[in-house]
């Protein structure tokens, strides 16, 4: 199993966080042992541990392990301990030692973590998908990762049939049971303390109040027994916004233009816990207002705005670099 071996929590995490090293570093260039390592694969094969030596050799810092989710240890890691959420699991104690009493697993399936070598892809929602035809190959990866409530019914020949794992929170779950793919696990990502508590209400199958300082109406019931639901580790939602894309640090708390996307934290996700990485469906071309924002439904791109929460730009710029540094392939080209 991966342990974890976090720096200590007194460490002057504002000052480390707000340096862009990680986007000041990252260059196109492959370096050179990693590229005499993996010259002689065949073309498809999964190379072990490529995304994360590429990452390491680009940015040292990253070889740090953090496992996918949260299990009966998460009180003695001091990089979340120190944080409330979305960047860390303080006050929360309570909450999630009652979920993980009840889903008692922790990570992914037996036969996913048997293997040698893990290819992921993590779809976005972006319309970019849209008449793409990359269905086929988005099944072939191991660990399909799909986002909030993007639908798969009715869409395959585009974004695939495949879902292995569904990260979301309470505002963006599927909130008709019917919608939900069978054989996914679900991921809740919890960005503020309201979020734990309804993953509480949903395992234990109690009633969901709407007024638990939910900005919109959430999802009451998820159709999956307790050992299908895992909790995300929020280290990457903090590695995502602090230590990759340099987001402004604000004490550690929930503030302006400071919490990464979901597409980003589970990129970050995978580059720690799978051997190659890609994406599909990300990216916002805004220069075509009449483009479809989402594959799914018909708004166009000019409806999108400013968001308080999001640096569009600047995750667009990391997410740009992993790939001209071919750390992360993307699939439909939208970064």
């Amino acid at each position: 199993s991966v342990v974890l071996s976090f720096d200590s929590a007194g460490q002057t995490l504002g000052s480390e966080y707000d340096r862009l090293g990680f986007l000041l570093k990252l260059d196109s260039k492959l370096p050179a042992e990693l590229a005499t390592k993996y010259a002689n694969f065949s073309e498809g094969a999964c190379k072990p541990g490529y995304a994360s030596a590429l990452m390491t050799a680009i940015f040292p810092r990253f070889s740090k392990p953090a496992p996918m989710f949260l299990d009966n240890s998460f009180r003695k890691w001091a990089r979340i301990r120190e944080f409330v959420p979305p960047f860390g699991i303080k006050g929360q104690d309570n909450l999630i030692k009652a979920i993980l009493s009840v889903t008692k697993e922790y990570r992914l399936t037996p036969a996913l973590d048997s293997l040698r070598c893990r290819r992921c892809i993590i779809v976005g929602n972006g319309g970019v998908l849209a008449n793409k035809s990359l269905g086929s190959r988005i099944d072939d990866y191991d660990i399909v990762v799909r986002l909030n409530s993007a639908p798969v019914k009715g869409f395959e020949k585009d974004v695939g049939s495949k879902t292995t794992l569904r990260i979301t929170y309470p505002e963006g779950a599927m909130q008709r049971p019917e919608q939900y793919e069978r054989d996914s696990l679900f991921v809740l990502a919890g960005f503020k303390w309201q979020d734990f508590k309804w993953l509480k209400y949903i395992v234990y199958k109690e009633r969901v109040s709407a007024s638990d300082g939910f900005w919109k109406s959430v999802a009451t019931r998820v159709p999956k027994e307790p050992p299908e639901i895992r909790i995300l580790n929020p280290y990457f939602i903090q590695e995502a916004a602090f230590t990759l894309i340099g987001l402004p640090f604000n004490n550690g708390l929930m503030g302006r233009g400071n919490i990464p996307t979901l597409g980003s934290v589970a990129v970050t996700m995978a580059l720690h816990g799978c051997d190659e990485v890609a994406v599909a469906g990300f990216g916002y071309d805004m220069s075509t207002p009449n483009a479809p924002l989402h594959y799914y439904e018909t708004v166009r791109m000019a409806a999108i705005k400013e968001s308080w929460t999001h640096n569009i730009q600047r995750e667009k710029e990391f997410l740009r670099k992993l790939v001209k540094a071919r750390v992360i392939t993307d699939l439909s080209s939208g970064i």
